[in-house]
């Protein structure tokens, strides 16, 4: 069966999957259409409440809050009606709305008490709550009382709530009709701290303290209001089924036209991917797919041609690295061969100096050839390590013991600044083998009368290592080949002067094998800097 035919059979079975699962979502958004209807319900009733309570605290009077009754029904969509506790019919949103006021329905009034509810200090003794709460009767007295002139005079007034939650009026201009409050004055103090003492005895005492607050606030409170929502036959919420099931319909439509456009567009790509892909397999590493939009299928021909360009580029680099074996293994491997021959027919004399060079020639292949070894381990991760605690003061204490002797025959100072121990976590050889290769560098190319440093530079939590030469320098445009294999920033410097063009190499893969950093800078003329970095053990001395 072709792809096409495929896509089409699963797109149906997808657009009768959903033309189902469409009949079943309209029973849940049933459900949670009258659920959302209750919560909103709910939160509406609270809002009211709320604003209702918040507008009796901040006025001490419920006059002139009718305009506030009017906008919470336009914005809730609720019919509001508030009355007094004995009846007294005080705002119909209805009414205000200029029609004629519905019956009510049957849902009971919501009780709207505009007294503050006192709040205390935890830890407060008894003693100093019950003195909190008469002073919080007078205050709120006053400030009540206040309120309700200075609503009455057309005052603008706005209301702050103290730390007890009794209201703190303020007002920009006051009214000449409304004196500035004295609650000091009042005459019932005494009464209070009298009713407020009757709770020394009740447990909790809270409730006894709110209760005696609410009984002595009476007489100045706005009165309590019955506020009812909602009017009689009131339409439940309706269930709204034709959009779901237009979009069953639309599902099913949109799954066979899609069908036939996904089946068509997702074929010529992958068709397009298969035969750069066949093309790959038989050696054409310049075979890429054209790309085109951001979707998944140009992702993926995207993902593809990386990978072409991946394996193009370790190819090169295979081929590279092959040229530059034989390159650097032919000459002398021709020269060895030459004077070996040249022995065995007499030509040449086998005196000890030319045996000690064509020894020292043989070493060096092989150290080439162990450091291609060392080189490829460490690249596919199989290099062993063996990591403990590391002094790196005592490491490059010990890399410039071993290298006094080439130090001096060069005729280079080898010095070492390390004024405090550092401790990592590695394996010490491999880390003196990295470090090693930097001196030997920078005692290479550094001229007689200069020097190499061996720098530990504090560096909070991390340990960094500087090899420093007072050298010629490398040029800017060097410095992004220094680490390449078999290449060197001076042609002429090769076997002559012992460097197998790997070291830097090796060095920069074992530092990154241990989770730090090589990096490098140089000036010409001054010298050059390697700089190692390392995580330090922070439970050791740095």
């Amino acid at each position: 069966m072709s792809f096409r035919l495929r896509v089409l059979g699963v797109l149906m079975l997808i657009a009768v999957t959903a033309t189902a699962a469409t009949t079943w979502l309209t029973l849940r958004q049933a459900n949670r259409q009258v659920q959302e209807a209750v919560v909103a319900g709910r939160m509406d009733v609270s809002r009211i409440i709320e604003e209702l309570r918040a507008y009796g605290l901040a006025h001490g009077t419920w006059e002139g809050f009718a305009p506030v009754v009017g906008a919470l029904s336009k914005d809730t969509g609720q019919r509001v009606r508030v009355a007094t506790e004995s009846g007294v019919l005080l705002a119909d949103s209805d009414t205000l709305a200029g029609r004629e006021a519905r019956l009510l329905g049957s849902q009971p009034p919501v009780l709207v008490d505009p007294r503050p509810v006192l709040r205390f200090d935890q830890g407060l003794v008894p003693s100093a709550v019950e003195k909190l709460t008469a002073v919080a009767i007078v205050e709120y007295r006053a400030a009540a009382a206040d309120a309700a002139c200075l609503t009455l005079a057309g005052a603008d007034v706005t209301v702050r709530t103290d730390r007890t939650g009794i209201p703190v009026v303020n007002v920009g201009s006051r009214p000449p009709q409304c004196a500035e409050p004295q609650p000091g004055r009042d005459p019932q103090r005494s009464l209070d701290l009298a009713a407020v003492k009757e709770c020394a005895a009740v447990q909790p005492l809270a409730p006894c303290l709110q209760r005696v607050f609410n009984e002595r606030t009476a007489s100045v409170a706005p009165p309590l209001l019955e506020v009812r929502l909602g009017y009689q036959d009131e339409a439940p919420p309706t269930i709204v089924a034709a959009p779901a099931i237009a979009v069953a319909i639309g599902v099913a439509l949109a799954a066979i036209l899609g069908a036939l456009l996904l089946s068509r567009a997702v074929l010529r790509p992958v068709r397009a991917m298969t035969l750069a892909a066949e093309g790959l397999g038989e050696g054409d590493l310049e075979r890429r797919v054209p790309v085109t939009g951001r979707d998944e299928i140009a992702h993926l021909g995207r993902a593809f041609n990386r990978m072409a360009d991946s394996i193009q580029a370790g190819e090169d680099r295979q081929r590279r690295l092959t040229g530059d074996i034989a390159h650097e293994l032919r000459t002398p491997l021709a020269n060895l061969r030459g004077y070996l021959e040249a022995l065995r027919d007499g030509v040449v004399e086998p005196t000890p100096e030319l045996l000690d060079s064509l020894h020292e020639e043989a070493l060096l292949q092989q150290r080439i050839v162990d450091d291609l070894q060392d080189l490829a381990l460490a690249e596919a991760g199989a290099l062993t390590y063996h990591r403990s605690e590391v002094n790196l003061r005592d490491l490059l204490e010990a890399t410039r013991t071993a290298y006094r002797a080439h130090a001096g025959t060069a005729g280079v100072a080898l010095d070492v600044e390390a004024p405090h121990p550092v401790y990592v976590t590695a394996d010490a050889d491999r880390l003196r083998q990295a470090v090693g290769n930097l001196v030997g560098n920078a005692l290479r190319a550094t001229p007689p009368g200069g020097r190499v440093t061996l720098a530990l530079v504090p560096h909070g939590e991390l340990a960094v290592v500087e090899v420093r030469d007072t050298g010629k320098g490398i040029p800017p445009e060097h410095l992004p080949h220094l680490f390449n294999r078999f290449w060197r920033a001076d042609a002429s410097r090769g076997r002559a002067t012992g460097g197998s063009g790997l070291g830097l190499s090796i060095a920069r893969q074992i530092v990154t094998d241990h989770r730090g950093t090589i990096d490098v800078a140089s000036t010409v003329g001054a010298g050059t800097t390697f700089t190692i970095t390392l995580g330090a053990r922070p439970d050791l001395p740095r």
